[in-house]
């Protein structure tokens, strides 16, 4: 299990758990599979961006094994 603050990790197709932006400062976990990475720096000490396949929008705290 990654911490998704690697591009390299996250592959489209992945099942992750994002943070949504209205959810930051509780920091509730939503799971859901990468439809698009939005990110495009290698890096990102947040997290990285990406797009769920159901549309939602948010950084990944956490990538799960296929």
């Amino acid at each position: 299990m990654s911490n998704g603050q690697n591009r390299k990790d996250i592959l489209p197709g992945a099942p992750v758990k994002i943070v949504l932006k209205a959810d930051q400062r509780s920091g509730k976990l939503t799971a859901g599979v990468v439809k698009d990475i939005l990110t495009k720096s290698s890096f990102h000490p947040h997290g990285i961006k990406v797009r769920l396949t159901d549309g939602q929008v948010g950084r990944v705290k956490e990538v799960n094994s296929p």
